[in-house]
């Protein structure tokens, strides 16, 4: 079988990471694949070890020139070659790709649809989709027509969780017989980084924590989504309730007297972490709140965690929570901004309402001031993970799928 994949970019997010690992898992199957990018990143390398890929080519900055295209524009005749234009890009690319010889495409990501959609693919070949995104996604990634073409496409949908196929039954109307759950997670390879990162020596020596600090860690992209200034905020909460607690002169036996810290790993340079900056040291935090740009030694820092903050608005089933436990590490998350609650559930941390900052920083506080209990629910998560998501099975749904349609 060839299979035709699709992908938005390569950056180290959760989608392409997940697309990787479907891609190794797919070659061990003996699978023909050729990936198609909308654009590269630092992933490109591990994808191009797997297969062949096409990026697809950026679009040109003039029709034909500067002055030749304010000539053709008032002509009238500027759209007119420039569809010209895209037509043949259209028809260089379906011929890059081998279209004819293609048996099934898995679509990863809605954000991919824009490609999808210029490809014209034979209405013979199946389609799969496998959707990542919720509301707010969806409308920063992707525009309404190209989502409606990907969706009327799709012969079979594969939702990351029951929210967010809920989502594209109710809100896109896509038949529910035709969606399933599924997440694959390469757990053997995950547990595998998590005990290299452990064995590493300490990365934040660089970041001058002593020994015995407190690490509330949050981990993700720069973008209001995923809650970057709610994890200021709830620094500046549990910091504030923690050393009001020690100022008590009725200490309660839970008082801390480790100093906190909150580490966010994946803030590159830019604007967001400009006005970040300004909010953390205006709040007196400078010292205890440290912005890290995106890194492959994710796993390193994470490991050290002793709680993860999940405070994105919207994530649909984030890897970045596997991750956190399978370190053996406690989540506080949102209700309602995804598909978490459902993992995590009342074992594995703890789920709170929809921004209610006040219940989410004291649940964090909790969780620090008790060591047996955020071993308890750490440990209790990492074995949910390991039960729920075996990743050689997951491959093996995936693959039957695939031969079910062809």
């Amino acid at each position: 079988m060839t299979i035709l994949l699709i992908g938005h970019d390569a950056n180290r997010a959760g989608a392409p990471l997940v697309l990787l690992s479907i891609m190794r898992l797919l070659k061990a199957k003996g699978m023909q694949m050729h990936l198609l990018l909308g654009e590269g990143g630092p992933l490109l390398a591990d994808y191009e070890a797997i297969c062949p890929v096409t990026i697809w080519p950026a679009p040109e900055r003039y029709v034909v020139g500067a002055l030749a295209d304010k000539v053709l524009g008032k002509l009238g005749l500027w759209q007119q070659f420039h569809d010209r234009q895209t037509q043949a890009r259209q028809r260089e690319m379906r011929k890059q790709l081998n279209l004819g010889s293609v048996d099934l495409v898995l679509v990863n990501t809605i954000a991919a649809s824009r490609w999808f959609r210029q490809l014209a693919l034979p209405d013979k070949i199946p389609v799969v989709t496998f959707v990542h995104e919720l509301a707010m996604s969806v409308r920063i990634y992707s525009q309404p027509d190209d989502l409606a073409y990907l969706l009327n496409r799709t012969t079979h949908l594969l939702a990351v969780s029951k929210a967010t196929a809920r989502y594209y039954e109710l809100e896109h109307g896509f038949d529910p017989d035709r969606i399933s759950l599924y997440t694959l997670i390469d757990t053997p390879t995950l547990v595998r980084n998590v005990q290299q990162a452990r064995d590493q020596p300490s990365i934040y020596s660089t970041l001058d924590l002593p020994d015995n600090a407190l690490v509330v860690g949050g981990c993700g992209n720069a973008e209001w989504r995923k809650g970057n200034d709610l994890f200021i905020t709830l620094a500046r909460q549990v910091i504030g309730r923690a050393e009001a607690e020690i100022r008590r002169t009725d200490q309660t036996e839970h008082a801390l007297t480790s100093p906190i810290h909150f580490v966010w790993v994946g803030m590159p340079p830019g604007s967001l972490r400009d006005d970040l900056l300004l909010d953390i040291r205006k709040a007196g935090l400078a010292n205890q709140v440290h912005l890290i740009p995106p890194t492959p030694d994710v796993l390193r820092y994470m490991s050290r965690f002793d709680v993860f903050v999940l405070c994105s608005r919207e994530d649909p089933y984030p890897l970045v929570v596997f991750e956190a436990g399978l370190c053996g590490i406690p989540v506080v998350c949102f209700e309602g901004a995804g598909g978490s609650p459902e993992l995590v559930e009342t074992d594995g941390g703890f789920v709170v309402p929809y921004l209610d900052l006040d219940a989410m920083s004291s649940r964090i506080l909790a969780l620090l001031q008790q060591p047996d209990l955020r071993h308890k629910l750490g440990s209790r998560l990492s074995e949910k993970i390991l039960k729920r998501h075996p990743a050689q099975q997951s491959v093996e749904t995936l693959v039957t799928l695939f031969n079910q349609l062809t």
